[in-house]
């Protein structure tokens, strides 16, 4: 038996919990020590992988970089390739993630990640770890009756801005010996979003409407996952990009775009790019950081915010505050697609899926950054003392409200990011300056491996595209890239679109209402139609963990012992 490599063992942020498999970080989600997962070492690639690599399909990438992180003795190879297959078995487009030029001018190319069962990016991981946990489940129930109280039954618990909800959701339903319980802030995710996810009857899911902000419910799911009581009498697991798992997951898109690009140049430089990601939980930049300290070239990974800026002050100002005392306040916002700005700080924007106050996956960040920046050589106590630090920076953000980071570990951050904030006014001016212009051929989708072809997806309308709001963020930070790069002829910006625009009618038809070859009717899906409309089932609950941990229990119970009777 092969031992585990380096990548493919476990520790915590916050120093604990080491040497732990990749079932024991799936199924756990987050450690004892409130600390997030991360694999001890990040790996290097294959020599051969610019080569070897460049004509492989989506799915055939995804093997590839799992495996790197997953041991042949917990998943074996074929059983990884079957797990791969179901996940992206549901997605319309035949390239999974198909890149589109978007202004061939500008080198500006969309990567669409929009095209699984829920039109959002969270698909592409949540749909992988649905089947992650189901395959654990029935390697733990193996040979157990149904009747049987022995079983492993998986309570798996959820927040949401608007599209991890019903992407989850989607991954998880009628999955045996899995509960699903996911919150949503009460009025703050659009209609479509909440019709997702509310309209789902399936037994084993459960939408909780929260009285409060994305962070309150994000607040929520850690409270109960550090909750003695609970834990003793439910196996919790954690689906938010918290879940290592959903991080691995998107490490794919970024070598798929990469090779899609590269095969479309047709030359043998490798291209130099910029990849563009609109931001709120850190969780999809993040997975284009591995991506490259893996090996892939980047020239930057590009941070776009919305008015929510917490992040993009602090790569202005080495402060990461709830509120901004080191930085300029953002102004503005809209009311329409939910609630107004909350007293925490957290503002309405026509992004709401981006409305969050503190990105839980930027701890990930700060421990790398921690850990490359240390003068201690050794391995093991430099591991800890990145541990320490974050811990301090995690218990100065809860007790002051912010920190601030060392000259050093600012420069680490700013050596592989940069940062942009994009206005709600600026977000409509995108959505329109890009309808505006004729898109080249069409919709011209580039470098697509083994022939594949993309998805009629309803983004374009006659010959000009729709943006989403989160879309329209990322393509307004790759404008102002392009512009501070306009000296570089080799540079080419990838920008992750997220979200299908039929999600965010409000925002669209803002923009675009007086246009006068525009139809909004002409960009909803048919699985969109008359889901408003549909029989919904929601619990409403205060914004506290004490009242979701007794909902939980409740539910699972009636739904366990009803299976079971």
């Amino acid at each position: 038996m092969t031992p585990p490599s380096a990548s493919q063992r476990y520790l915590s942020t916050r120093g604990g919990s080491y040497d732990l498999s990749f079932e024991d970080v799936v199924l756990k989600g987050l450690a004892p020590d409130g600390g997030l997962f991360i694999p001890e070492e990040i790996p290097s690639l294959p020599s051969d992988w610019q080569t070897k690599w460049r004509e492989y399909s989506f799915q055939e990438l995804a093997l590839e970089i799992f495996s790197l992180y997953i041991s042949r003795e917990e998943i074996p190879e074929q059983d990884l390739k079957e797990i791969i297959r179901k996940s992206y078995s549901t997605f319309r487009a035949d390239d999974i993630a198909p890149t589109v030029v978007l202004d061939e001018s500008k080198r500006l190319h969309l990567l669409e990640l929009f095209h699984g069962p829920t039109f959002a990016f969270k698909d592409v991981a949540l749909q992988f770890l649905g089947n992650l946990f189901e395959y654990f489940l029935v390697r733990k129930n193996k040979g157990k009756q149904d009747e049987d109280t022995s079983r492993a039954h998986l309570t798996v618990i959820g927040a949401t801005s608007g599209d991890t909800g019903s992407a989850a959701i989607y991954g998880l339903r009628g999955k045996k010996d899995v509960s699903v319980f996911i919150m949503h802030p009460k009025g703050k995710v659009s209609p479509i979003q909440e019709a997702q996810m509310t309209t789902v009857l399936d037994p084993n899911v459960h939408n909780l409407a929260v009285e409060g902000t994305f962070d309150d419910c994000q607040d929520i799911v850690k409270a109960l996952f550090a909750d003695p009581k609970i834990n003793r009498t439910h196996r919790l697991a954690a689906v938010n990009s918290i879940n290592w798992a959903r991080i691995l997951a998107q490490i794919t898109y970024y070598f798929h775009a990469y090779f899609s690009l590269s095969r479309s140049l047709n030359t043998s430089t490798p291209p130099t790019v910029r990849f563009v990601v609109p931001t709120g939980n850190f969780g999809d930049i993040l997975a284009g950081y591995f991506a490259t300290r893996m090996g892939l070239p980047s020239d930057k990974l590009v941070i776009a915010t919305n008015e929510n800026d917490i992040l993009h002050r602090f790569w202005k100002t080495g402060y990461y505050e709830k509120k901004p005392v080191h930085g300029q306040e953002a102004e503005g916002g809209f009311e329409d697609d939910g609630a107004k700005a909350h007293e925490s700080g957290v503002k309405e924007t026509l992004a709401p899926a981006m409305d969050i106050l503190v990105s839980s996956n930027f701890e990930r960040l700060l421990w790398f950054l921690a850990y490359r920046t240390s003068s201690i050589e050794e391995t093991n106590h430099r591991r800890m003392e990145a541990g320490d630090k974050v811990k301090g920076w995690l218990n100065q953000l809860k007790s002051e409200g912010g920190f601030g980071v060392s000259k050093a570990i600012l420069a680490a951050a700013k050596a592989d990011f940069e940062s942009e904030r994009v206005s709600d006014k600026q977000t409509i001016q995108t959505i329109k300056d890009v309808y505006g212009q004729t898109l080249p051929s069409a919709k011209q989708s580039i470098g697509h491996a083994n022939g594949a072809k993309p998805a009629t997806t309803g983004t374009e309308h006659k010959g000009h595209y729709i943006l989403d709001p989160h879309s329209a963020i990322g393509v307004a930070a790759s404008l102002r890239s392009i512009t501070a790069t306009s000296e570089r002829k080799d540079v080419h910006h990838i920008s992750l679109a997220t979200a299908h625009p039929a999600k965010f009618s409000h925002a669209v038809e803002l923009a675009l209402r007086d246009s006068h070859d525009f139809s909004f009717e002409t960009v909803v899906p048919e699985q969109f139609m008359g889901l408003e409309k549909m029989e919904k089932r929601v619990t409403g609950c205060p914004a506290s963990w004490e009242d979701v941990r007794e909902i939980v229990v409740r539910e699972v119970e009636e739904e366990v012992h009803g299976k079971r009777a």
